[in-house]
């Protein structure tokens, strides 16, 4: 009896440890200074690396090319090139609704509030907001059949907020990125936001950044090509730690083909969300928790250079805090954080506050305490979210011109299985905007009829597209029906998809 008694009391004292070491206590004061940190990080990265983003195309900035940057830098750009914080102004625009409705406010509203939003966007965002202002709504806006742009890097520049209210908790930013994330992405798209996510939850609680970036990379599915990815770039920084080059090469070679993004293909331009993760990835890993060294490897990987460091400046801000970000940078933010992003209500200032605010929030949501001076959290291990496969067995075949200024009716044959018409509307001249229509035919029988905004911030960033038709030959014909004159149709090219 007494063995029986000896027994159950270790089982009884290795239970308490097992849950003691699922917790973490964190004064209310270190728990702001992370989450400003987050926030003041992706701001200093966005605005370092913004004179970069996509000047270097399938090549890196070599080190001889100085990265500028200066006191009261942040100001200076938000008041004269507002439309650079896009991966700002989105995170806001999700914040502001979880302000105002709670974080069980129905995807509708989160989907409302960017795609009614005066900001200009681009790829999967621009994609899905055309699709919700078209009726097609969340999760179909961002499903790969009906957004060519599924796996860009949209959500993935936007998920930080759901870490940063997360903090410990990467499932927890999971939940939330599950609702969101597929406004605008599928897949590989979607596992850059969940990625971000877990990254910026585990830095509340983990000082090593080789730590938190292979531990968040579980609640990213194994079979997923994003893990792959991610993976090989954690390998070849053991293989190469000295030597971050080598390791661009690495991804250049082996990942660096699009099959997703239209722009992208059969291009250096590359805006796909595992490439440019891997970029954030190696600013982290080769950065080794220097913010300067961070900021200077992920910019300089090219590309969208300056929301990888933004991300990267973010996660290591959280990690941080924002009290030992060097004074250096945070130089950089003298006279902006009262300032409201453009198109928003929310300045960095108010962020802090309204980040810190749902921070505690959620950690009560998920079964820990909160008091004046601390809370205690339950922690969590990454676990994979769904497996979801975009453009699945889908290959490239040929870009073929397709130039017409004011397009009335063309055809085009292929052999294939999908194809994209890239274009647009315009206004003639200054005039207002307004649309154009055009119908699609697909082997003499009418597809689809589109209508072709010439507002930018409305605009369809595609013409038309179509995956998974029968394999052989095809005749699509895309012809005008509407009689406006104030808006013409410009046609680039058409892509052939396997």
């Amino acid at each position: 009896m007494k063995r029986i008694l000896i027994t159950m009391w270790l089982c009884s004292a290795l239970t308490l440890h097992s849950i003691a070491q699922k917790q973490a206590t964190i004064g209310i004061d270190a728990l702001r200074d992370k989450i400003k940190g987050g926030w003041a990080g992706q701001t200093i990265g966005v605005t370092f690396g913004g004179p970069y983003e996509f000047r270097f195309q399938g090549s890196f900035i070599q080190d001889n090319q100085p990265l500028h940057w200066k006191p009261g830098y942040v100001k200076e750009v938000m008041l004269n090139i507002p439309g650079l914080y896009d991966d700002l102004y989105m995170d806001l625009s999700f914040v502001e609704v979880i302000d105002r409705l709670g974080q069980d406010a129905p995807v509708d509203s989160f989907a409302s509030a960017f795609a009614h939003a005066g900001y200009d966007l681009w790829h999967a965002n621009q994609a899905a907001r055309y699709n919700i202002l078209h009726g097609i709504k969340a999760p179909q806006s961002g499903y790969w059949l009906n957004n060519p742009h599924a796996d860009d890097i949209d959500y993935q520049i936007e998920a930080d907020y759901a870490g940063l209210m997360s903090p410990g908790m990467p499932n927890a930013a999971s939940e939330i990125s599950d609702k969101i994330g597929h406004i605008m992405n599928y897949g590989d798209g979607w596992y850059g936001g969940i990625y971000v996510g877990a990254m910026y939850a585990l830095a509340f609680t983990n000082k090593d950044i080789n730590t938190i970036v292979e531990k968040a990379l579980l609640a990213v599915p194994a079979q997923s090509t994003f893990r792959q990815c991610i993976s090989d770039v954690i390998r070849w920084h053991k293989q190469y730690p000295n030597d971050w080059k080598q390791t661009w090469f690495e991804v250049q070679k082996k990942w660096a083909d699009e099959n997703g993004c239209p722009d992208g293909i059969f291009h250096t331009f590359n805006i796909d969300a595992k490439v440019n993760s891997a970029y954030v990835v190696m600013g982290l890993l080769y950065g080794n928790g220097d913010f300067t060294k961070t900021l200077q490897v992920a910019t300089r990987c090219g590309q969208d250079a300056d929301c990888n460091p933004s991300t990267a400046g973010g996660i290591l801000g959280a990690l941080l805090g924002y009290d030992q970000i060097p004074a250096k940078w945070k130089a950089g933010l003298d006279g902006s954080q009262d300032i409201p992003f453009k198109y928003t209500s929310t300045s960095l200032n108010r962020v802090y506050d309204m980040g810190l605010r749902h921070a505690l929030e959620n950690i009560k949501r998920h079964g820990g305490k909160v008091t004046d001076k601390q809370v205690t959290i339950n922690l969590s291990d990454p676990k994979p979210v769904k497996l979801e496969i975009g453009f699945p067995d889908i290959t490239p075949l040929d870009k073929i011109d397709f130039n017409h200024d004011d397009l009335k009716e063309e055809s085009f044959s292929f052999e294939g299985t999908g194809f994209v018409v890239k274009g647009e509307a315009r206004k003639k001249d200054t005039q207002d905007n307004s649309s154009a229509s055009v119908e699609v035919w697909i082997d003499g029988s009418r597809s689809e009829t589109v209508d072709l905004p010439t507002d930018f911030i409305t605009r369809r960033h595609e013409i038309c597209w179509k995956y998974q038709l029968p394999k052989g030959k095809h005749t699509i014909t895309v012809k005008r029906i509407d009689t406006n004159p104030k808006a013409t149709i410009r046609t680039s090219e058409f892509i052939v998809i396997h």
